[in-house]
């Protein structure tokens, strides 16, 4: 009789255990499903909240914007303003003037102000505070545009850097599914692993267009051996699966042209933050890997910190709202304004529509007013509070006879330019001066050295420079008038070879010093004013 019982106490064990471990798991799930539902609800609390605290700040700016200002004069660096004492905006300007970054843009070496160098350090950047306000209700703006768009794993980060300007706190932790378990935090392989194994994305988020654009090139480049690690899988990351490495395979292997939704066929939104140096890269994801997708910037960030809320969220070019601060921020007309002068800012409610101006941001690091180039244009008003569009930096300018072509300028006339090149696609470019490549002049008129990034073409004749040339004289008549005259030579034009500019950009991160700011934020520079980062994309020329 004791041994049927205990053949049959072995038959049921097994029965026990696997039921056991059923209902956990669908506890654990259960759990998950609670938390992450009360965790939306505790966002749309706070989201109210703040949009409440966004509507009060912007309806009374002028003393929005007081308050920042006594906050910066407080911080802990500060012994010249006594406790509680807020000077007028014309004794501030008296006491702390403006201080001009360093930055000489026929300089060779790029060199920037220390000051400026502080201010862009991540750790003086905007206050949490701040960074909570737009994080949360940039969640909610997104919750609302896209209602799949915070369901449980469906997010998937692609690169190291977050587009939110910081982390959820923890009754919204539920809903931070942007680096899925078991992915590596310093591994980027981990996270594109983790996305690729995953058919039900409905969002990616990277840190800016141009990491992006690196993730699905090298995507392109090397997708057998992602296909392959998808197939065996990763013990302890990812199990195996080699139905959805099958899937992958085939739409891999019809090249990049809307890659992306064919990878993810719920896939609703790609969330980046704005920054200098984009509008290229974004071009270049719209029209290959990121084709039919909306681009969804939660926030704008220049040199010092996130500095407006993206508030025209279906719009291609979204629009900014400058918050009143910490820090403080002024605006420096653009147009006819020199060093020598000392110019006269605004505040915030002082902006006119349709001007440009340069951000001037002072914080509690240093207390330092400094101009950041960054040039916005105001394109409307939120109650008292102007919301600007991005239009250039002023770093990023090319100046070889006095013809000063800006960075939007000169990035119009070469993709009108690359429009007229059969089959191809602008996927990156840089440019130099001539002149800071002096030991390799021939005796020619100075001009521009150009280096793209292209797909469709092999290679480029006489005929594309041309065409580029014949774009910038259009785009510029002191340009035209310069060249008529040959005091500047044509622009020369070389093809660099596929990710010569990733291999930049990676050069650029290991080596500080020669960016013309600092890493933060992750900027792509369009003018090289270094020798060395010359000559390291000369010897990646194809063409």
């Amino acid at each position: 009789m004791l041994l049927p019982l205990l053949l049959l106490l072995l038959l049921l064990l097994p029965l026990t255990l696997l039921r056991w471990q059923k209902s956990r798991r669908m506890g654990k799930a259960w759990g998950s499903t609670l938390q992450h539902s009360m965790a939306l609800r505790a966002l749309g609390w706070a989201a109210a909240w703040k949009q409440w605290r966004l509507e009060k700040s912007t309806t009374q700016i002028l003393q929005s914007q007081e308050q920042a200002l006594h906050w910066c004069l407080q911080g802990p660096r500060t012994a010249t303003c006594p406790v509680g004492e807020i000077p007028d905006l014309n004794s501030f300007r008296n006491q702390f003037p403006l201080v001009w970054p360093h930055l000489d843009p026929h300089s060779k070496t790029g060199e920037t102000d220390e000051n400026l160098a502080m201010l862009q350090h991540p750790q003086y950047n905007s206050t949490p505070w701040d960074s909570l306000q737009i994080t949360l209700l940039s969640f909610n703006f997104l919750k609302q545009l896209y209602p799949g768009a915070l369901v449980p794993g469906g997010t998937a980060r692609l690169t190291l850097t977050s587009p939110w300007p910081c982390s959820l706190p923890w009754p919204l932790k539920p809903l931070a599914w942007a680096c899925p378990p078991g992915a590596e935090a310093g591994d980027p392989q981990s996270l594109i692993l983790a996305a690729l194994g995953s058919r039900e994305l409905q969002v990616l988020e990277a840190g800016t267009a141009t990491e992006l654009l690196d993730v699905f090139s090298c995507l392109g480049a090397d997708w057998k051996g992602l296909v392959e690690a998808v197939a065996a899988g990763m013990p302890g990351f990812l199990p195996p699966a080699p139905t959805r490495a099958a899937e992958l395979k085939t739409e891999l292997e019809q090249g990049p042209k809307g890659l992306a939704r064919r990878l993810w066929p719920q896939l609703q939104v790609v969330v980046m933050k704005d920054a200098g140096g984009q509008d290229v890269a974004k071009a270049s994801l719209g029209n290959t890997w990121c084709q039919g997708l909306p681009f969804f910037s939660p926030a704008y960030v220049a040199a010092g910190g996130i500095i407006g809320l993206n508030l025209c969220l279906k719009q291609l070019k979204p629009g900014y709202l400058l918050l009143p601060g910490p820090p403080f921020v002024e605006l420096l007309p653009a147009q006819g304004k020199s060093q020598e002068e000392a110019p006269s800012t605004l505040l915030l409610g002082e902006a006119l529509l349709g001007e440009e101006y340069e951000l001037v941001l002072t914080n509690d690091a240093g207390l330092t007013r400094c101009p950041l180039g960054d040039v916005v244009q105001v394109i409307g008003f939120y109650n008292q509070c102007p919301v600007v569009k991005f239009v250039r930096r002023l770093s990023q300018s090319l100046n070889v006879r006095g013809e000063g072509i800006s960075e939007d300028v000169f990035s119009g006339a070469l993709l009108r330019a690359v429009g007229l090149w059969p089959g191809a696609k602008l996927l990156d470019y840089c440019c130099a001066q001539s002149s800071i490549l002096d030991s390799f002049s021939d005796g020619s008129a100075p001009h521009y050295e150009v280096f793209v990034e292209l797909r469709g073409v092999r290679g480029l004749s006489e005929d594309h420079r041309h065409k580029l040339d014949h774009c910038l004289q259009e785009a510029s008549p002191t340009y035209k008038s310069l060249r008529f005259r040959g005091s500047i030579g044509p622009a020369q034009v070389h093809l660099v070879g596929q990710g010569g500019f990733s291999e930049l950009r990676a050069l650029l991160s290991s080596s500080p010093s020669l960016m013309p700011f600092s890493s933060f934020p992750p900027e792509m520079p369009r003018i090289l004013r270094h020798k060395s980062l010359i000559q390291f994309l000369l010897k990646r020329v194809v063409s």
